[in-house]
């Protein structure tokens, strides 16, 4: 049964599961040392299984702030959901260490107490808005509810594990303050190395900036499609936003008004009749404006004009019309050919994750 299921999933998924787990069990017994902390700044003398109740109720109770406001970030996480993973963690950990030093200071505690919580609410948020679009990448065959079955159990058996071994630890080295202060950055950076790699071993098969921006200089290299799988250790989960020199060094999401200027807009709109974008090629970037229901092929149409264009330009003085013309009936020749395989790799076409939301009707 084990070996059937592996055959349904994508690549990658036994090592997410294995940092997955890393992640849960570290994570838990991080929050009985908080909880803990927390109580003895407030005055309060518990047992580690009092602390191990209380940390629900306290984590809980921060939930509704957080989707506050998490709440206008929803675009972003689509965009870039294994960022937000991963900040998640980083805020969720903050939150805890907030908590731990709490007894450090007990005139701030309800400061102390309500910062840890609120970064930790948030961090709820964030993980399980991201948590549906990292399963669905793994999922072959419309298998998504046994993967996501599968994955909660996983969680919860090594959550209980690791609230064990927290219980363990506030009993022994970090019944003080000084044991939580050497134990807990220790599982801090284990949790967060353990969500890292689980988010590197993802292969996400939505078309955003960062990936799609990352196929196009791959394919003008080397003439070739990569896969998810193939880009996935590639993608910067930190700074996803930088520009892509080989792949036209595009910028997408900025005010219309602000990426080209109005006296050019009708003649960019004549060059590239009934197409959903617009191209604006400036010194230092390519601007590309998407029409409200554009594509991810929109998008990669577009990609490949400001690719063929800024290599273009490598051989003239200046760029001119000419030039954009000329890659734009290079980008036609091409998509036939493209677009098929970009499928059968698994990428999906069919939606362009930009992470801003700003669309354009023309």
């Amino acid at each position: 049964m084990a070996e059937s299921f592996v055959n349904h999933v994508s690549e990658g998924y036994l090592r997410y599961t294995q940092f997955r787990a890393l992640q849960h069990f570290s994570s838990a017994a991080l929050s009985v040392l908080s909880t803990q902390s927390l109580l003895y700044a407030a005055g309060m003398r518990p047992t580690p299984a009092q602390a191990t109740v209380v940390s629900w109720i306290l984590k809980d109770g921060m939930q509704h702030m957080g989707k506050l406001i998490c709440s206008n970030l929803g675009a972003q996480m689509d965009s870039e959901p294994k960022r937000w993973r991963i900040l998640a963690d980083v805020l969720y950990d903050l939150g805890t260490a907030l908590e731990i030093f709490s007894p450090l200071c007990p005139p701030l505690f309800l400061q102390t107490a309500g910062l840890g919580n609120f970064a930790k609410g948030m961090a709820v948020v964030a993980a399980r808005a991201t948590r549906l679009p990292i399963y669905s990448s793994f999922a072959k065959e419309g298998n998504l509810s046994d993967l996501f079955a599968k994955g909660e159990a996983i969680s919860t058996v090594f959550n209980v594990l690791g609230l064990g071994a927290g219980i363990q630890l506030v009993s022994t080295v970090c019944s003080s303050m000084q044991g939580k202060l050497i134990v807990g950055p220790i599982l801090s950076i284990i949790h967060i190395y353990g969500v890292s790699e689980e988010m590197r071993a993802t292969p996400v098969n939505t078309l955003n900036p960062q990936r799609t921006a990352m196929i196009v200089e791959d394919f003008l290299k080397t003439g070739k499609v990569p896969s998810p799988v193939d880009l996935r250790y590639k993608e910067d989960l930190l700074f996803p936003g930088r520009l892509i020199k080989d792949a036209g060094n595009v910028k997408v999401g900025r005010d219309l008004h602000k990426a080209i200027k109005p006296s050019r807009l009708k003649e960019l709109r004549e060059m590239f009749p009934n197409e959903k974008f617009i191209l604006s090629c400036g010194n230092r970037w390519t601007d590309m404006v998407l029409e409200h229901n554009a594509s991810g092929e929109d998008a990669l149409r577009g990609w490949l004009v400001a690719a063929y264009t800024s290599d273009m330009e490598k051989s003239v003085t200046k760029q001119n019309l000419h030039v954009l013309e000329e890659a734009y009936e290079k980008m036609k020749s091409v998509m036939p050919i493209l677009l098929p395989e970009l499928q059968a790799k698994g990428w999906h076409t069919d939606r362009f994750l930009d992470g801003k939301g700003i669309r354009f009707r023309f």
